[in-house]
């Protein structure tokens, strides 16, 4: 079982920046893959990032990439997800989710944070 919580949404202006973070309970971080997903209100939830347990690859949604970076510590069992020159459009509910499989989908995640709000101004 893993447990996630996330922290650092907020309110940010446009072209400001925020990181999350996702801190994992559990002995077995490492061998997860991670992934952040969005959810903007009356839209279904989207993949934002990923990053894979065994040689921490990422890859990213094409509406973020070039302005999000995602990392991992695995000594903190923390993922972060570093977001800047932010849009209104990345308002949203982030999520970041744990899995056994380095993926995009959604579906193939096992364990979800209870999520926290980004909301950036224009």
């Amino acid at each position: 079982q893993v447990q996630l919580v996330e922290s650092g949404g907020g309110l940010a202006q446009a072209g400001g920046s925020l990181r999350l973070s996702c801190t994992a309970s559990g002995r077995t971080f490492s061998t997860y893959a991670m992934g952040w997903f969005r959810q903007a209100p009356g839209k279904e939830r989207e993949f934002v990032a990923t990053i894979n347990w065994s040689d921490s690859s990422t890859h990213y949604a094409d509406s973020v990439k070039g302005r999000v970076t995602i990392s991992r510590d695995n000594a903190k069992n923390t993922v972060y997800l570093q977001m800047n020159s932010l849009k209104p459009e990345d308002t949203a509910v982030y999520y970041c989710a744990a899995g056994r499989m380095y993926s995009i989908i959604s579906d193939h995640y096992n364990y979800w944070g209870q999520g926290t709000q980004v909301t950036v101004s224009s």
